[in-house]
């Protein structure tokens, strides 16, 4: 299905051939194995749609590893959790709930478990990809090669409705890849939280001592984000990396004048981007970089690649500069005027964000919806059952456990 092609997910063909709004989901299903308490991009994505999706008047029914006890680590990225055997219970939650629309998020276990389930029962459902996986494996296990990672991915997300992307960029790259079904989703800023008003409070958050100018790095420190193409550059000043990470040490030892400050958080972290002169974005395997726009709120310019993410959202806007040459990049973003980094940031909201997920999530018409969940109602009663059975179960445990105590 090309995107070029396709009707607009909020509209359809009438009898007479106008276009006509389709309803918007108003209950909707996210599965994803990245979510709260962990902290990156993908998480902070997820949580603000559900946030601007519930003020929008939505009933949202979250399903993550924090529903379950049974998890593992991720390889190489142990702050995901993965769950095992959760199948039959995401399957009763699906059932119990019945949306008007199923998001898959991520691709791992619990990804996986909905697809299969959603095929099951023959209900549609919309994917994201917020992570280049194939290049992220190749980047860490070079023995992978890269297109063993993109048939991993289309075997995911071959049967979505609408793989949702966060630029332009990624949709062509993806296209090229073979995937004909993508749409735009793109993201937003707190522009409260990450602020200029934060800039040099109390002298600012960085060592008076520090040589400015400063260039700060903020995110996971992992093979994969490309850090090192930062921490060789020639720069005046200082280089800073704010977070933490697998590599985190290795790079601590191999770049002992660049100064590491772990990973912060709230408003301490919006003031390392703040008192910062230059973020600098080197990835070439996100998708978006959320980390740009908070930068850029706090009124701080960027420096980075051309790739995902810098290419589509700096150039033209003054707030960054995209080179091939990422040092002539970080000086050049010194020039730039700090105002011009906010009003780039200005432009982009949660809202906006949580209004492009909903629209791309081409729920059932109504009708067919009535109809689909009519004939999965004694499927639902006999789930809602397993579910109150199970839950009376956790309490039985509970009181015993209490009275032993």
């Amino acid at each position: 299905m090309s995107t070029d092609a396709q009707t607009p997910p909020n509209e359809a063909a009438s009898p007479n051939g106008a276009a006509e709004p389709t309803p918007l989901a108003h209950k909707i299903l996210l599965v994803t194995d990245a979510w709260e308490p962990q902290v990156n991009g993908v998480v902070r994505t997820l949580s603000s749609t559900n946030n601007e999706l519930k003020a929008m008047g939505c009933e949202v029914e979250v399903i993550s590893p924090a529903d379950y006890p049974n998890t593992v680590p991720l390889i190489t990225y142990s702050e995901i959790r993965l769950a095992l055997g959760a199948r039959d219970d995401v399957e009763d939650r699906f059932l119990a709930f019945a949306p008007d629309a199923v998001h898959i998020a991520t691709e791992g276990t619990l990804g996986w478990d909905a697809r299969a389930i959603c095929l099951k029962h023959k209900f549609p459902f919309t994917t994201s990809y917020h992570t280049q996986f194939p290049e992220y494996v190749t980047a860490r296990f070079n023995w992978i090669p890269l297109w063993a990672g993109y048939r991993f991915m289309h075997a995911f997300h071959d049967k979505s409705g609408r793989v949702m992307v966060a630029t332009p960029t990624m949709q062509k790259q993806l296209e090229l890849q073979g995937f004909r079904n993508t749409a735009i989703w793109s993201r937003g800023v707190d522009i409260e939280q990450f602020h200029p008003r934060l800039r040099g409070i109390d002298g600012g958050i960085y060592p008076a001592d520090l040589p400015r100018p400063i260039f700060a790095y903020v995110g996971r420190v992992a093979v994969e984000k490309n850090i090192e193409a930062f921490l060789k550059l020639d720069l005046p000043g200082s280089k800073v990396v704010v977070g933490g990470g697998p590599a985190l040490d290795e790079l601590k030892t191999k770049y002992p004048t660049a100064t590491f400050t772990g990973p912060k958080f709230g408003e301490e972290l919006a003031r390392h981007y703040a008192d910062a002169d230059v973020f600098v974005f080197p990835s070439f395997t996100d998708t978006f970089g959320l980390v740009i726009l908070e930068a850029a709120a706090t009124g701080t310019p960027v420096a980075g690649f051309v790739a995902p993410g810098p290419q589509d959202i700096l150039p033209g806007t003054g707030a960054g500069i995209v080179d091939d040459d990422l040092q002539k990049a970080c000086l050049e973003a010194l020039k730039l005027k700090r105002e011009d980094a906010r009003a780039l940031a200005e432009r982009y909201s949660w809202r906006a964000c949580a209004e492009d997920f909903r629209r791309n999530l081409e729920p059932l018409p109504k009708e067919r919806g009535r109809r689909f969940w009519h004939k999965l109602a004694d499927l639902r009663k006999r789930a809602k059952e397993r579910r109150r059975i199970a839950r009376e179960k956790r309490e039985a445990e509970r009181a015993r456990g209490s009275a032993k105590a």
